[in-house]
C-alpha cells in the first residue's frame, strides 16, 4: 500500500472527524486544563502547517502539524493516526515527514507535548525512539503531572 503525506485542509469533512476523535482521545485521558490538542481553527493559524497521510485511494490515515515558534524553532502539534492505520508505520512517517520539514526550513530544534498517561504511552515511545528527550515546560505550557514536554535538536 502506498501513503502520501502532503499539505491538508483542517477544515475538510474527513479530517473533522479525525481531529474530533484525536480531541475526544485528549478529553477521556486528560484533566481539561491538560488538553493542549488543537481544535479546527487552531490549525488553521498562519504559523501552522497541517498535513495528512493518506493511502493510494485518499482514505485518510494520520495527521500532523508543524506550529513554526520562531526562525530556529518548532512544535508538533495533532499527530494522531487513525485506529484501524495504527502499527503500520505511518505515525512514524509523519513524524519524519514533520522533522524534514522542520530542518528544511533551518529549525535546530523540535519540541512538542504529550500526556503522561498510560494511552500517551505508544506516543511518548515514538517520540524517544526518534531522538525525543524529556525537557522543560516551553512556550505556554506548564509543570504538570499529566502533561510532559519533550525536545530534539535537528542536525
Amino acid at each position: 500500500m502506498t501513503t502520501s503525506i502532503a499539505p491538508d485542509d483542517p477544515q475538510a469533512p474527513d479530517v473533522r472527524r479525525l481531529l474530533a476523535a484525536h480531541l475526544d482521545f485528549a478529553h477521556e485521558h486528560s484533566p481539561p486544563e491538560d488538553v493542549h490538542a488543537l481544535d479546527v481553527s487552531g490549525l488553521c493559524a498562519p504559523d501552522i502547517s497541517f498535513f495528512s497521510a493518506r493511502d493510494h485511494d485518499g482514505a485518510l490515515l494520520a495527521v500532523g502539524a508543524l506550529r513554526q515558534l520562531d526562525a530556529t524553532d518548532a512544535e508538533i502539534k495533532s499527530m494522531h493516526t487513525s485506529a484501524a492505520a495504527r502499527g503500520r508505520g505511518i505515525g512514524r512517517a509523519m513524524l519524519m515527514y514533520l522533522l524534514d520539514l522542520a530542518r528544511s526550513r533551518g529549525c535546530t530544534r523540535v519540541s512538542l507535548e504529550t500526556g503522561t498517561m498510560d494511552e500517551f504511552a505508544a506516543a511518548r515511545s515514538l517520540y524517544r525512539s526518534a531522538g525525543f528527550a524529556d525537557c522543560e515546560p516551553f512556550g505556554d505550557y506548564r509543570r504538570s503531572p499529566y502533561s510532559v514536554c519533550m525536545t530534539t535538536t535537528l542536525d
